[in-house]
């Protein structure tokens, strides 16, 4: 708290993303969908674009080859993801969605929609535009441009 005896303006914003994921976990687990990685959201936007090898994936999230093979590792077991030969170079494998992933994207993405409905229908569409705007500026207009930000997910 702040000497006005406010909650800093910091944690509110990181009480909110964590309600946030809260309730996105609790929505998409209603789906069928109850085990999620940390990253998961990132990956399967990323994929939807179209398959990446795990150097592609790495650039896109801004992690390490190594650091991108583990997550996609995991993804994988947990079904989410799967390598398959490039049909352009016999020595690259290119990720895809599974069904299971692609799935879980759209669970996620219509939990997006139904939450900001449900905010605008509470406080309005001009609160949630500025509530929109003000996070737009906090977050900076290059770090919500790159295209696996785009689409509305995890």
């Amino acid at each position: 708290m702040t000497r006005s005896g406010k909650v800093d303006i910091g944690i509110l914003l990181l009480l909110a993303d964590q309600e946030f994921v809260r309730e996105l976990h609790e929505y998409t687990a209603t789906q069928g969908y109850t085990n999620h990685g940390r990253s998961d959201g990132f990956v399967l936007r990323t994929l939807s674009d179209g398959p990446k090898t795990i150097s592609g994936l790495a650039e896109r999230l801004e992690v390490t080859k190594q650091g991108a093979s583990q997550i996609v590792d995991d993804m994988e077991r947990r079904g989410y993801v799967e390598r398959r030969p490039d049909p352009t170079d016999a020595r690259a494998r290119l990720l895809h969605l599974t069904d299971h992933g692609r799935a879980t994207l759209a669970a996620a993405r219509r939990f997006h929609q139904l939450y900001e409905r449900r905010l605008r229908n509470r406080l309005g569409d001009e609160a949630v535009d500025s509530l929109r705007d003000v996070l737009t500026e906090i977050a900076g207009e290059a770090k919500i441009s790159p295209p696996h930000f785009r689409a509305a997910m995890f």
